[in-house]
């Protein structure tokens, strides 16, 4: 039975309008990721491990979810069509090492990479996109686009709703570099999943 500590801790995480340390009982704790899942019980608030530190956000919003099921739906598709591999969507951990896991919200790993899935996924996926929110997007643009390059995540979508773009950044010589910037209208393009192609519109629910 949960205790009345943790069920206020975590009422105050989601009322709260951005991502924030977990509650004060874990606050001077930095953990690894194998102490998580051991000690704490399962969460369906997005829940990351920074250099051992416990992150908890809100859940996301319905236009959020709305994007990253169509992303998954159009990604999913296209890589069981050409037998490329394996997706998965959020909440699911990618474990990047002993004190570093994010929750990517959509992630596929190629045919050749199928042993880094275990219970989680352990080692950095091929492909990670990551919907930005208005509390996130300094974690999304900069602080996760530098973990990600650092552990080899191949290619890394970026979907902003407030801007309504989509980036695609590719690692070349171990740096992201930008392969495109689209809008509405026009269609995002990977560079990793040749010919896999995501009309921008349709994925902000624009006609």
């Amino acid at each position: 039975m949960l205790d009345a500590g943790f069920i206020s801790g975590l009422i105050v995480l989601v009322i709260a309008a951005k991502p924030r340390p977990a509650p004060a009982t874990w606050k001077n704790r930095r953990w690894t990721f194998d102490e998580l899942v051991a000690e704490l019980p399962e969460s369906n608030l997005p829940t990351e491990l920074w250099d051992g530190e416990l992150i908890m956000s809100p859940a996301p919003s319905f236009l959020h979810q709305k994007i990253v099921t169509r992303l998954y739906k159009a990604l999913d598709a296209w890589v069981e069509r050409h037998h490329l591999g394996d997706t998965a969507l959020a909440p699911i951990d990618m474990v990047l090492s002993t004190r570093r896991a994010t929750q990517p919200d959509v992630v596929f790993i190629s045919n050749e990479r199928l042993g880094i899935i275990k219970e989680r996924i352990m080692g950095a996926a091929d492909l990670v996109a990551e919907v930005i929110s208005p509390g996130s997007r300094r974690r999304d643009r900069i602080d996760k686009r530098d973990l990600y390059e650092q552990h080899g995540v191949r290619e890394y979508w970026l979907i902003d709703p407030e801007a309504k773009t989509v980036e695609v950044l590719c690692l070349e010589s171990g740096t992201y570099q930008l392969a495109g910037r689209w809008l509405p209208g026009e269609r995002a393009r990977s560079r990793l999943l040749q010919g896999f192609e995501v009309p921008v519109s349709p994925l902000f629910g624009e006609v």
